[in-house]
């Protein structure tokens, strides 16, 4: 095979696009017009501002979805970066840009493995989708959630999908996430009376009178992990109270919560569990929850022992199963099908300035990719 150049070029034409989320600036366009080349039938699909689209190719048997994103985050400070975030690079043997290992090189891969799959294949079995959405790093509101939901409505299950996050820790091909963890955030507001500082008597603290429940939250064991998790995780990302004025108590505190759980746990269960902590302190509060991903795991069937397979076949690496990290769309589309995993490049300089993956890797990439196919649908 030569798909080094191919998968190397389409990949620069996606990060050359600043497609900062929920923009995608074209970058679908690309991938649309070389799937329909090869006989995929496009579905597009804009919810609100967010650009989402549906390709499918064959008309029965069993089917195996690519899903991905080409919203990236912000570049932050062109100062930070070696070369300009939007203009791709390559210097030693990387190619450099915003969006190179999260997640346009896997999309990239993604395309003309199947290009390759197909011109070799070209009655293949089974059916190959993709599932692609502007809308993964942002609030993930009109993207693939609702894309789901569409598939619900049209009856549409895949077998199995394969998402194209950046995956690899140490070595491109150590780890693939077979589930993550869910994320349950809340909005905590502990109420008081505003008063002059001076006269503590005649005014309610909030911040004092919320620190000891918020406290014996942080310290609560809520599980202990399995074999699949690590055990539950609370972290308050922000505290707030006051407008700096030094010399008057404030009339609220507020505290941002979020939690990272497992399935030994559900999001009702933490919820009943914090307020009965928080109630225990005879405290005047409130509290809104978001619940962003239930979590989800992918028992090492089909999709799993291939794709550990096709990576040991090109890397010569044993990848390892883990649910570490944060969440994914694949929280969405675990809700549809049973077999979900991840798997792309290696992850270390995602969200960073400078962000790279190795050319090499494009192409190995590819090649498991397209192997996994001859596995799965030959």
């Amino acid at each position: 095979m030569h798909t080094k150049a191919s998968t190397l070029d389409l990949a620069m034409e996606l990060i050359a696009k600043p497609s900062i989320t929920p923009n995608d600036l074209g970058c679908q366009d690309l991938l649309i017009e070389r799937l329909q080349k090869i006989g995929f039938i496009i579905y597009r699909l804009p919810f609100d501002n967010v650009t989402n689209f549906w390709a499918i190719r064959g008309d029965e048997g069993p089917m195996i979805c690519f899903a991905g994103h080409t919203d990236v985050v912000p570049p932050g400070s062109d100062e930070l970066w070696e070369s300009p975030p939007f203009v791709p690079e390559i210097r030693n043997g990387y190619l450099y840009g915003r969006g190179a290992a999260d997640m346009k090189s896997s999309l990239a891969a993604m395309v003309v493995a199947v290009e390759v799959f197909v011109r070799e294949n070209p009655l293949h079995n089974g059916r190959i989708a993709f599932l692609v959405t502007s809308d993964e790093e942002g609030i993930a509101e009109s993207g693939t959630k609702l894309v789901v939901e569409w598939l619900r409505e049209q009856n549409i299950i895949p077998d199995w999908c394969i998402v194209g996050e950046p995956t690899s820790t140490n070595v491109f091909g150590d780890i693939i996430k077979h589930g993550r963890r869910g994320s349950l955030n809340a909005v905590f507001k502990a109420f008081g009376v505003q008063g002059h500082i001076a006269y503590p008597e005649h005014a309610v603290n909030p911040i004092h009178t919320c620190l000891p429940a918020l406290h014996e939250l942080t310290q609560e064991i809520w599980d202990e992990g399995c074999a699949n998790f690590q055990p539950t995780s609370l972290q308050i990302s922000n505290l707030h109270s006051g407008d700096g004025i030094t010399n008057v108590i404030p009339a609220m505190c507020e505290a941002h919560l979020n939690f990272r759980y497992s399935t030994k746990l559900h999001a009702d269960e933490i919820k009943y569990r914090t307020c009965t902590i928080l109630d225990k302190h005879n405290i005047d509060y409130a509290i809104d929850w978001r619940l962003s991903g239930e979590p989800f795991l992918t028992v090492a069937k089909t999709l799993v022992s291939n794709l550990k397979a096709a990576i040991f076949e090109i890397t010569g690496h044993s990848a390892e199963l883990s649910t570490t990290g944060g969440t994914s769309d694949g929280r969405f589309i675990a809700t549809l099908t049973s077999e979900v995993i991840e798997f792309g490049p290696i992850n270390a300089s995602i969200h960073q300035a400078n962000e790279h993956i190795a050319v090499g890797d494009l192409e190995r990439l590819t090649e498991i990719y397209r192997t996994l196919l001859l596995k799965m649908i030959s």
